[in-house]
């Protein structure tokens, strides 16, 4: 009898930010197979005695191949497995989250998805910001910051992402902000525009810098904010401290 998947939100890293189905489909759960960024403290939610299989990547590290995960998903399951696929903020954004969803459906086992709290809302709200303001900022939008080669993505919508009277948040942006921002500002983005990187947000160690698009993009371009910490960039007006 196959078992079943559930894709499970983990939110940024902070146990309190789980939701209540979350924290019950961990309970319950045979397998969790979890990213990088949805270990520590959420894992103790964990069954006593499920297996726990690290399959998280990282950028410029070693990491499991995708087609090793959604094997894995469906070999727990095949053999009756309740599993939980932990995935750190929300399982739709910039998680590959289709690819496995497909590999269970070729196996015919059922699946779920558990919405997380994604760290862009948990950015603004460390930084004490909304994502939205009325007649300033009508749209948000959301950007990964490089491809599956670890490159700037080509075919970037420019002028949508040079509005600026949006929220833009941009994922994974550390090695690429500073190709994008100058893409951007030849796009007619100002430099002055105001920029939030966010790191480890939601952890003890959480780091918000303020700054513009223009200065944020030069220090990282010369090294000075090259940190491994997960990181994502928030640029437009509400980003002004």
């Amino acid at each position: 009898m196959s078992g079943f998947v559930s894709f499970v939100g983990s939110g940024p890293g902070d146990p309190e930010l789980l939701t209540l189905r979350a924290v019950s489909r961990l309970r319950s759960a045979d397998a969790v197979l979890f990213d990088d960024l949805s270990a520590g403290a959420i894992l103790n939610h964990a069954r006593p005695g499920a297996d726990l299989v690290a399959v998280g990547k990282r950028a410029g590290r070693p990491s499991p191949r995708q087609d090793h995960v959604s094997r894995l998903l469906v070999d727990y399951a095949a053999g009756g497995a309740r599993v939980v696929r932990l995935k750190s903020g929300d399982p739709g954004i910039f998680g590959r989250l289709e690819e496995e969803i497909e590999a269970l459906r070729a196996a015919g086992i059922g699946w779920e998805i558990v919405p997380g709290v994604t760290s862009a809302s948990a950015a603004a709200a460390a930084a004490g910001i909304p994502l939205t303001r009325r007649l300033e900022a009508r749209r948000v939008q959301f950007v990964t910051g490089h491809d599956v080669t670890g490159a700037l993505p080509e075919g970037l919508n420019l002028a949508a992402l040079a509005d600026a009277e949006a929220t833009t948040v941009v994922f994974m942006p550390r090695r690429t902000f500073a190709a994008l921002a100058e893409r951007l500002l030849a796009a007619g983005l100002p430099g002055a525009t105001p920029a939030l990187l966010a790191e480890n947000v939601s952890h003890p160690d959480q780091r918000l810098t303020r700054s513009t698009v223009a200065a944020l993009a030069q220090a990282l371009a010369e090294g000075r904010e090259r940190g491994q910490a997960a990181a994502l960039i928030l640029y437009g007006p509400l980003a002004a401290p």
